[in-house]
């Protein structure tokens, strides 16, 4: 329950933390930074890391001019961070393969992968670049696409080209508009907004799915 608590504190709070982040470290905040989107990306075990908000939240401190950092580097850094953290998770799904998930533990669910698997047969290659905007599918569907051995060359692409939109869409959001009055005023409402526009879509479908799985239509 602690735990939970942290997490939606941290959600909630995001520009708050990171600005502290940035007060206590520095340059190091870029790697710190890197880190958290590896890892979110990287790690089939870290969806909860909030990547959606960190990225707005950057930009709207950049554009703030306090912070030191630049926004042109730290978008590059964290675009490798995301495209090479989403290689690290393929290649983990492609070495272990559909076998983790038969302990149907807390992170890798069952209901998890089939979920996924079925995101994958209805927008293919496009479910990479799809899934870099929902937090949990972000974190499933590179190593799904490992498992189900996708073609790496096509995961590439799709990889490289979500990454991008993903990170510099994000980034330039917050930098753009994170410091409009009524968005600054009102920067926790917005942060909740962004996680539940985000958060949502990926659980209705789920619950769309297994909805239709019970109730098959009668022709």
């Amino acid at each position: 329950m602690e735990f939970l608590t942290n997490i939606i504190d941290i959600l909630l709070n995001v520009d708050k933390h990171l600005n502290d982040i940035i007060t206590d470290y520095k340059v190091w905040a870029y790697f710190i930074l890197f880190i958290i989107i590896f890892a979110e990306t990287g790690f089939v075990v870290t969806p909860f890391l909030p990547g959606d908000p960190l990225l707005f939240a950057a930009g709207t401190l950049i554009a703030g001019g306090n912070t030191g950092l630049n926004i042109f580097l730290l978008a590059f850094l964290l675009c490798i961070a995301a495209i090479t953290g989403n290689l690290v998770n393929y290649s983990l799904g492609a070495y272990f393969g559909p076998r983790v998930f038969r302990y149907n533990n807390k992170f890798l669910k069952l209901s998890y992968y089939y979920s996924t698997k079925s995101f994958f047969s209805k927008h293919g290659g496009k479910a990479v670049i799809f899934s870099r905007f929902f937090p949990v599918l972000r974190t499933y569907v590179p190593f799904v696409a490992g498992i189900i051995r996708m073609k790496f060359p096509k995961f590439l692409y799709y990889n490289i080209s979500g990454g991008l939109l993903w990170i510099i869409g994000f980034l330039a959001l917050g930098y753009l508009f994170g410091n409009i009055p009524a968005v600054k005023e009102n920067f926790t409402w917005v942060i909740l907004v962004i996680s539940v526009a985000t958060t949502l879509p990926p659980i209705i479908g789920a619950l769309y799915n297994k909805y239709r799985k019970k109730h098959p239509k009668v022709i």
